[in-house]
């Protein structure tokens, strides 16, 4: 994983559409197998990794009840921080190839995560996954998300609770 830049925070990662993805903040899209096996439980078919489009498949780890500013420790040098949900957009849609698709996604709201590379290096397939830090407030991926799409009430709790004035 590198850090930094304007795209991915993997080598060799290819970012199709630079003004809506990629960045220092989504440097990393992951998704957990066991949701993807959910995934392919109910559609009926096989959902390989990377099929969300993540360039990082967790096992063991649940990433939608990651706290936003978590971090995860990989492998001896990549430390990842948690920073939002994935959104779903109209190319999510084109690869799945399913009427009513990002309905049906956001619905369930399962996003995955995106995270920022705080430290680059080597991860391999297999390396385990550390939490090495978990902040002071409640805000989970899947309840940001819910807020961006679903619950637009959440807004308001989301923002009090990542405020760093507003907590003990």
């Amino acid at each position: 994983m590198k850090d930094g830049g304007a795209g991915s925070g993997l080598a060799r990662d290819v970012i199709g559409d630079r003004e809506s993805h990629g960045g220092d903040e989504q440097a990393v899209y992951a998704y957990a197998r066991e949701d993807l096996d959910t995934w392919a439980q109910e559609l009926g078919r096989t959902v390989a990794s990377g099929s969300f489009g993540e360039n990082l498949t967790t096992a063991g780890i649940d990433v939608n009840g990651a706290l936003i500013g978590e971090r995860w420790s990989i492998g001896a040098d990549v430390e990842l921080e948690v920073t939002s949900p994935r959104v779903p957009c109209s190319t999510f849609r084109g690869w799945m190839g399913i009427p009513g698709w990002l309905k049906t996604f956001t619905l369930a709201a399962i996003p995955g995560a995106y995270l920022k590379v705080l430290a680059p290096g080597a991860v391999s397939a297999g390396d385990e996954i550390v939490v090495s830090y978990r902040p002071n407030h409640d805000v989970t991926v899947a309840l940001m998300f819910r807020a961006y799409t679903l619950e637009p009430d959440l807004i308001e709790f989301i923002g009090a609770a990542l405020d760093p004035n507003e907590r003990d």
